[in-house]
Parts: C-alpha cells; sequence; structure tokens
C-alpha cells in the first residue's frame, strides 16, 4: 500500500499496515515460492501469525479478538497478499468465513465457546457452503440436516472448503426443509479435530483439547490448484454426523440469510486479497523495469511501459478505495450488499489483468519461476472465482442497481 492513503486511515489501520508489511517481507518473503512448489501449509508462520493477533483484529477482546475493525483486517489481508496470498487467504478465511458469521449471529454461549478459539488463534476455522454440484447456485444445497430429538443428523459433501483439512470449526450449510429450496436451508457449527495433530501439538497452535470432534465429520482429499497452493483446501465428509440442536447457528431454515451475510463480507476480504496480489506484482515491476535495459537504456524510458505502469497503478488505486469503501460501509452497519461486489469484482479483475502486465513486463523471466510475478498470477486467479464468480458479481450489482427503477 502507497502512503498516499495514509489521510484516509486512523493512527491503528497505520499502524497494522506497516506491522504486518513487516512480518511479512521478513517471514513469508523468504518461504513463500518454497511453499508454493511443495504445496505445503505454513505451520510455523500462522503460529506466529496467531502470536501477532492477526486471526482476532476486528473482533473484541472479550472474546479473544484484539479489538480493532474490518478495515484494519482488509489491510492486513492486502498485506500479506502483497508478499503471498496463500498466507492472506490464512487470516481471511479465519475472520470472513469462520468467525465472522459465529460473531454476527451466533448466541452468547457459541461466541464463547466458538469465536473466542478463532478469534485468540488458537485453532483455525472455515466456511463450508459450497458442493460438487452447488457453487453459484448455493440454493441447490443437497447436503441435508433431519431433526431427530436433540440432535440434527446431517449427511452430505462439501468441497473446495479453505482449512479443510487444518480447520478444528466450521460454519456448514444444510437443508432442513429440502422442499423449500434456499428458504429451506439452515447454517450449523461443526467441530473436527486437525488432520495435522502432531505439527499442531508441537507449535502449540491448531489444536484445542477443549473441542469434542463430531463422528461421521472429517476432511477428505486435499484439492490441487492453479494457485494459493499452500493454503489448505479440501473437501469435507459428513457421515450421520449428530449435531447438537444449540449448533444450530440463527433459526431453523433461515440459515441462507446467514450465509448471504457471510457472503458480502467474504466479498470484501477477496477484494482485499486480489488488491494485494495487484500491488505486489505492480512493485515488483516497476522495480524489474527500472532495472532491466534494452536497446541501450531502461525499459521504464519506454513510452510503451509507462502507459502500462500508469494502467496498473490507476487500477490498483481505484480498487483500493472501492474496498475500502466498502469496508467502510459494513462497519457502520449501511447497505453494502452491492458495493462489496463492486469491489471484489473490479478488484479481482484488476488483480488479473496486472499480473499478467507483470508477467509481460518481466518478459521471458517472467515466465520463470524464479520470479514470483508468475507465481501472483496464478494466485489472481481465484480472486475472479471464489466468493462468487465475476458473472454473480454482475447480477448482484444489476439487481441491486435496477431496484431503485422499480421503485
Amino acid at each position: 500500500m502507497s502512503d498516499d492513503l495514509s489521510l484516509f486511515l486512523d493512527d491503528h489501520h497505520v499502524m497494522m499496515r506497516d506491522m504486518v508489511r513487516e512480518f511479512a517481507e521478513a517471514e513469508i518473503a523468504p518461504v513463500a515460492a518454497e511453499l508454493d512448489e511443495s504445496e505445503a501449509f505454513p505451520w510455523e508462520n500462522a503460529a506466529k501469525m496467531a502470536e501477532l493477533g492477526l486471526f482476532g483484529i476486528p473482533f473484541e477482546e472479550e472474546y479473544g479478538g484484539v479489538g480493532m475493525d474490518l478495515l484494519a483486517s482488509v489491510i492486513a489481508s492486502e498485506e500479506l497478499a502483497r508478499v503471498d496470498a496463500s498466507h492472506s487467504i490464512l487470516v481471511g478465511a479465519n475472520i470472513s468465513l469462520a468467525s465472522t458469521p459465529i460473531h454476527r449471529w451466533g448466541t452468547e454461549e457459541q461466541k464463547q465457546r466458538y469465536l473466542t478459539p478463532l478469534a485468540g488463534g488458537r485453532v483455525l476455522g472455515g466456511f463450508g457452503l459450497t458442493e460438487p454440484n452447488a457453487g453459484s447456485d448455493a440454493g441447490g444445497t443437497e447436503t441435508t440436516a433431519v431433526r431427530k430429538g436433540d440432535r440434527y443428523i446431517l449427511n452430505g459433501q462439501k468441497t473446495w472448503i479453505t482449512h479443510g483439512g487444518v480447520g478444528e470449526i466450521f460454519v456448514l450449510a444444510a437443508s432442513t426443509s429440502p422442499e423449500k429450496g434456499s428458504y429451506g436451508i439452515s447454517a450449523f457449527i461443526l467441530t473436527k479435530e486437525t488432520c495435522d495433530l502432531e505439527e499442531a501439538t508441537r507449535l502449540g497452535f491448531g489444536h484445542s483439547d477443549e473441542l469434542e470432534p463430531m463422528a461421521g465429520f472429517t476432511a477428505g482429499q486435499k484439492l490441487r490448484k492453479l494457485g494459493w497452493n499452500a493454503s489448505d483446501t479440501r473437501e469435507l465428509i459428513l457421515e450421520d454426523v449428530e449435531v447438537p440442536v444449540e449448533n444450530l447457528l440463527g433459526e431453523e431454515d433461515k440459515g441462507f440469510r446467514v450465509f448471504l451475510d457471510t457472503l458480502d463480507g467474504g466479498r470484501i476480504g477477496i477484494a482485499a486479497h486480489a488488491l494485494g496480489i495487484a500491488q505486489g506484482a505492480f512493485e515488483l515491476a516497476a522495480r524489474y523495469t527500472g532495472e532491466r535495459k534494452q536497446f541501450g537504456k531502461k525499459i521504464n524510458e519506454f513510452q510503451g511501459v509507462q502507459f502500462m505502469l500508469a494502467e496498473m497503478a490507476t487500477s490498483i488505486h481505484a480498487a483500493r478505495l472501492m474496498t475500502y469503501h466498502a469496508a467502510r460501509l459494513r462497519m457502520e452497519g449501511k447497505p453494502h450488499k452491492k458495493e462489496a461486489s463492486m469491489a471484489k469484482l473490479f478488484a479481482s479483475e484488476a488483480a488479473m489483468d496486472v499480473t499478467t502486465k507483470a508477467v509481460q513486463l518481466h518478459g521471458g523471466y517472467g515466465y520463470s519461476r524464479e520470479y514470483a510475478v508468475e507465481r501472483m498470477m496464478r494466485d489472481a486467479k481465484i480472486t475472479e472465482i471464489g466468493e462468487g464468480t465475476s458473472e454473480i458479481q454482475k447480477i448482484v450489482i444489476s439487481r441491486e442497481v435496477l431496484k431503485a427503477f422499480r421503485e
């Protein structure tokens, strides 16, 4: 993030930016390429981020958080993604997808039991909406939850779940009234044991003995991806999982509103990841073009290169303003569905464009794994897909825009 936006930030936002930037450059940058290549989860850095309080940035201290706000967590994700997106999603998924729905929709008992270990950085969590046959069409959820006395019996499968293996607390969607479609979906809080108990025990991070794993709730196969390779992404399997009634999040059959609200916040988070990726790629390209010489002069002296850099910088600046604006609206409890989708759409497409240009400006070296811009280009692509594809964002935006003309 450049300093030209400091006037729009409070002191604690600037402090968060500087702290996370220093950590990312010192701890993440040296290992990012190796972790991407090995597809290994960054346990060591995750534990260090927990010590810094990054998993609890926007939550109250009474729940283990640090008492800042959503914009501070957006800035943290941006600064992490500026160096490596696999690390930024560690914070983003834990805050936006696991902790936030419990914070906004949970009972006090649920917050104390599940939000506290998440916000306090003791365990990781995730969000289970996507299924093999239900992606953009979240209303097509096939996982079922049948009430039997003081329990719900859940059966089904989730996929593309961030922290699916390493996580221990999950907010999942299941159909309690299949005949009602999206109006018959409920939200539940489920627990399981991390897939890497040995590493979690060694680090004192990622596992809580206080959480009782639910029988039949397990992680499936690890998914191999184009980018974000150090992020743990898996399937989740539910086979006759008994979930206590008190783990219902919100009201029965009204979970869809929980997930729509979570997605609105998650889209701001994805915009932050995209923004950071774009910023990092731009900085690398700007430096490289000032060092590389062709035809007897630095390539940033050519007008064509200057124009590309100008386009990249303009897109990043616009994306940042849109993302921060959407975050401010959500923080103040104001309508933000349209603005969140706009920020996510624009920032993700800007990230894809900026990283592609960065590769181009590096020439043949840009196609080499010796330079980080190729990893950033791969990492950028998922931001156009996750939390709703660009096409879904356009549907959301158009519906919100046209409301004013129907009234």
